[in-house]
């Protein structure tokens, strides 16, 4: 091993040495008289090592940091703006959509995105078929209910983790794989909540359960790059859709749970892997 840093004793470098850890770089600290001393293995590049030291003491956020792989060593860069057109789009049409239907409490509006047409009547909500509203030409509203989200809390959890996946994956895999897992699993999640619910459903969740298995298995594969989320995440998917199906979170004021289309877009996640090797590849 080497040594790459010197900080002073009283700098918390946890942070730091979680990103190390999170991307499977050896090293060490050491403490050495009134300095503390990071060390990495040879292996590994000192001087982008020291570059990411001073990019995240400068209140760069890690996040940003994209991990590439090439033989026994790891490029590091902080991930460029312009690498995220999907990332970026996603999020921006989720606050645009929701704002505009007041999250969900304009009924009008919300009817121009869900999946199918409907009229609230009284206690009554009629609705057109899926049918008839593809033959009108409506296609749209075959993706457009990944958009609307009901409460701050609803959208910000989404995203927030469509921004994690998206910033690690669409960099090294593309924006067309990003884009075309986002819209196969947004169709697919949004057609199994339809039939067993109706229209009346919204929100990325859906996309983000099936952006979490897929990084999930991508990893686990031995997928290259990496995307480098925790292995974890894939059991608390699992007990977010055991809490889901068994009322829990609808129990303790979470709301309606649209448990049918996290548990289809973790499978579309799965589902998509060699289809998600065939584009890396394309790419490469």
């Amino acid at each position: 091993m080497i040594p790459v840093i010197e900080a002073p004793l009283q700098e918390d470098l946890t942070e730091f040495t979680a990103f190390l850890w999170q991307h499977s770089i050896p090293h060490r600290v050491l403490e050495e008289g009134e300095r503390q001393v990071l060390w990495v293995a040879d292996t590994q590049d000192p001087v982008q090592l020291q570059e990411l030291y001073r990019y995240w003491r400068n209140g760069g956020d890690l996040a940003r940091v994209q991990v590439q792989e090439e033989g026994r060593r790891r490029r590091i860069r902080p991930v460029d703006w312009t690498e995220l057109p999907v990332t970026l789009s996603l999020i921006v049409l989720s606050f645009v959509v929701s704002f505009f239907i007041g999250f969900g409490a304009d009924l009008d509006r919300m009817s121009w995105f869900s999946f199918t047409p409907f009229e609230v009547r009284g206690n009554a909500m009629l609705h057109a078929l899926l049918g008839q509203t593809l033959m009108s030409g409506e296609v749209w509203r075959l993706v457009t209910p990944i958009f609307m989200h009901f409460s701050l809390l609803h959208i910000l959890f989404n995203l927030l983790w469509v921004w994690i996946v998206g910033t690690r994956m669409e960099p090294s895999q593309g924006s067309l794989s990003l884009l075309a897992l986002a819209l196969f699993s947004g169709i697919a999640s949004n057609l199994a909540q339809y039939l067993v619910s109706g229209p009346m459903f919204g929100g990325m969740s859906g996309v983000v359960f099936a952006l979490l298995a897929y990084s999930w298995l991508w990893d686990r594969q031995g997928g290259r790059p990496r995307i480098g989320l925790p292995p974890a995440l894939m059991g608390m998917l699992l007990l977010w859709l055991a809490l889901g199906f068994t009322g829990v979170l609808e129990g303790v004021g979470l709301g309606s749970i649209a448990n049918t289309a996290h548990l289809v877009g973790l499978l579309a996640g799965l589902c998509w892997l060699p289809i998600g090797r065939l584009l890396n590849r394309r790419q490469g």
